[in-house]
């Protein structure tokens, strides 16, 4: 009897845990005080308290943001209205005594103001919702389904989002509701509230939508075009597209920020006149890069990106491969949709090279290191990082090139890192619908290429070795020089503001930092007379190692005389050029010629 009751708790408690539901609604009534109004609509309860969280960071931008700091004072009510007790346990947790209430309606205000691709904004012009800042989650309902009704503003007229309508899905107030599957989608699925331009264009048997807000020197029909041809490259890499409808949420402004990725959608913050000339490219590049996230991040991932903890910082060593691979993907697909020559490619990637070889930072700090640091260094830049830290971006788009040089020398030119990734999304994701770890990302490496990459992931991954790029590049038409040349070096980076000639960074182990420079310091004169910033250059540039120059500076408004001893320092610089090498085949085999 006993045995039987237990059963027939356990699965009444499974049940009240998956009928559990929570539905939102947000309100926007006075736009110009920046303040969302948020409402969740909690039923089916089965416990003495109840607990909301707000997440503490944003999938895909990885900093823990604070995001409770925007809300105001969290308030609960029963079905009749009566106010309940809240009481605020951490930093983002609410407890809500129940009374024995099966049903709570939780309210709470949200101040938007910051308009980037992961926080949220609201003034007279738009309104844009990014999930995590704006809407709590009840822990034990995070995988049941609900709905989310936005009310926009009276002069709001659109909403653009990837979320799904409801059946029943317009009011008679002008309210829209939307579906989502379980919280994760719902965070995943931003939300574009005003009168923004909307258009539609089919790639790759997806139809997408694309939702612009703010004025620019945008070409609907082109940006249909060449979103279309970028869209249908990148799908081409896995052979097909994983959704029937995909959104491109753009806002246009004065400083663009880049894109943040999700499963189905992207939003892009970038500079109104982005889309002509040289730029345009640009634009494209980053469409490009949010783009293939759909598959590389977003389904193909590390185990530790999802499900995801909202509370807290979720680490992994694997950023390279995730934002690394997207980042060289992100130009090889305009040059496998026509928008670059093989030149200009070539030069591209150069200039990746050149700039991750030339930083202190790559020598300090292996990429794996990088990525598993993102979230107290990545997003936390300051005047020393580049003597210390290397962008998982930049160098794992290098190791990401090296990869597929590898992979088209082992197969003759037959397969390329299209087919890793390929292999790695059928097992993982439709198989073992789970992401991987670092050693077994290693290992199918391994298995794919038929030899050990130890050595290789001592010294590129976890070590801080510059690669022999002409001993791997040479085997697929790409040769490789060394052009690094030692020279008379400064080694602090300067700034005219105005007046003010300023140091902004100064390079680890520099004569500017022997002598005792500081960044911030004011640079008032060199050598008896005052200088400017072109001044100074010139007489820099005058030198030979060995040689000093007098600089009187301003340090917290107190002046003092520095003796700068120039000395001598290598950049390492490389060369690269196509060969007129071919395969066995008779096929030249370079990575950029392949597909």
């Amino acid at each position: 009897m006993l045995k039987s009751i237990l059963i027939l708790s356990i699965v009444f408690c499974t049940m009240s845990l998956f009928g559990q539901k929570v539905n939102y609604k947000v309100k926007m009534s006075k736009p110009q005080s920046h303040y969302f109004e948020v409402e969740m609509i909690i039923s089916d309860i089965n416990s003495k308290t109840l607990e909301v969280k707000l997440p503490v960071w944003a999938p895909g931008s990885y900093l823990v943001r604070e995001f409770s700091k925007n809300l105001n004072l969290v308030k609960a009510f029963s079905e009749k209205g009566a106010a309940l007790k809240v009481d605020k346990k951490e930093k983002n947790k609410w407890i809500i005594n129940l009374n024995g209430l099966k049903a709570v309606t939780v309210k709470y205000e949200v101040y938007a103001f910051e308009l980037s691709v992961r926080t949220s904004f609201l003034d007279l012009t738009h309104g844009f919702i990014s999930g995590p800042g704006v809407l709590m989650y009840v822990e034990s309902a995070k995988n049941n389904k609900g709905s989310i009704e936005i009310f926009p503003y009276k002069e709001f007229k659109t909403i653009t989002t990837a979320l799904n309508k409801a059946t029943e899905s317009i009011s008679k107030d002008g309210s829209t509701v939307y579906e989502y599957e379980n919280y994760d989608q719902l965070l995943d699925c931003p939300i574009e509230i005003g009168n923004q331009v909307v258009f539609d264009f089919m790639a790759a048997g997806t139809k997408h939508t694309v939702g612009i807000y703010g004025n620019g020197n945008y070409d609907i029909d082109l940006l249909k075009k060449d979103m279309a041809k970028i869209c249908e490259t990148a799908t081409n890499v896995f052979g097909a597209n994983p959704n029937k409808n995909y959104t491109f949420i753009i806002h246009n402004v004065t400083e663009g920020q880049g894109g943040l990725e999700h499963v189905n959608s992207t939003t892009l913050s970038v500079n109104r006149w982005t889309y002509q000339g040289a730029e345009y490219n640009g634009f494209l590049s980053l469409v490009a890069h949010e783009y293939f996230h759909l598959w590389n991040v977003k389904r193909i991932r590390p185990i530790e990106l999802g499900p995801f903890n909202y509370d807290q910082e979720n680490y992994t060593t694997l950023l390279w491969v995730m934002e690394g691979f997207t980042s060289y993907y992100d130009e090889l697909l305009l040059l496998r949709a026509g928008y670059y020559t093989e030149d200009a490619y070539l030069s591209k990637m150069l200039g990746n090279i050149n700039y991750v070889e030339g930083s202190i930072g790559a020598r300090v700090q292996p990429v794996a290191h990088s990525s598993f640091d993102a979230w107290i260094k990545g997003y936390r830049p300051n005047e020393n990082s580049s003597n210390t830290g290397m962008t998982y971006y930049s160098r794992g788009a290098i190791i990401a090139s090296l990869i597929d040089a590898m992979i088209i020398e082992k197969y003759q030119g037959k397969k390329c890192l299209d087919h890793f990734l390929q292999l790695l999304l059928e097992k993982y994701h439709y198989q073992l619908k789970r992401g991987f770890t670092a050693n077994e990302f290693q290992k199918d490496l391994e298995a794919f290429l038929g030899y050990s990459l130890q050595t290789f992931f001592d010294d590129y991954i976890n070590g801080t070795k510059i690669p022999d790029y002409n001993q791997i590049y040479s085997k697929i038409g790409v040769k490789v020089e060394y052009i690094g040349v030692l020279k008379p070096s400064f080694g602090a980076n300067i700034s005219q503001n105005g007046n003010q000639l300023v140091v902004k960074s100064i390079r680890s182990g520099s004569a500017a930092e022997d002598a005792g420079l500081s960044v911030n310091d004011e640079i008032i004169g060199c050598n008896g007379y005052r200088v400017n910033q072109v001044d100074l250059e010139k007489v820099i540039t005058s030198l030979n190692a060995g040689q000093t120059m007098k600089l009187l500076i301003s340090r917290d408004l107190v002046l003092y005389e520095i003796v700068v001893n120039l000395t001598n320092y290598e950049r390492p610089q490389y060369k690269l050029s196509f060969t007129d090498d071919v395969n066995t085949n008779g096929n030249k085999n370079y990575m950029f010629r392949k597909i």
